[in-house]
C-alpha cells in the first residue's frame, strides 16, 4: 500500500504529519491535545483507546481523535510498528 501522499494530504487539511516507530509493547498513555489529531497505521499493529472505544486499525485506515479526548496508543504486535 502506497501511503506516501498522506503527509501532503494531511497538511492540505491543516494537520501536521510525522512518522512514529514503536517497539513491541510501547505505550503512549493518557494524552490530551487541544486540537483534533489524525492517526494512521503504516505497518504493524496498533491499539488506540479513547472514550469507551478500543480500535485496532488496519494499515491505511485514518482515525480522528477529537480535541480534548483522553487517548492511549499501544503497539500490541510482536514486531515494531510505524504510524502517522
Amino acid at each position: 500500500m502506497d501511503l506516501s501522499g498522506v503527509p501532503a494530504a494531511w497538511r492540505d487539511r491543516g494537520f501536521s504529519c510525522a512518522v512514529w516507530t514503536d517497539p513491541p509493547g510501547q505505550v503512549w498513555a493518557d494524552f490530551v491535545h487541544l486540537t483534533d489529531e489524525l492517526v494512521m497505521l503504516i505497518e504493524g499493529e496498533l491499539e488506540l483507546r479513547f472514550g469507551a472505544r478500543a480500535l485496532h486499525p488496519q494499515p491505511g485506515e485514518e482515525i480522528l481523535i477529537p480535541a480534548g479526548a483522553l487517548h492511549t496508543l499501544r503497539n500490541v504486535g510482536a514486531t515494531q510498528n510505524r504510524w502517522y
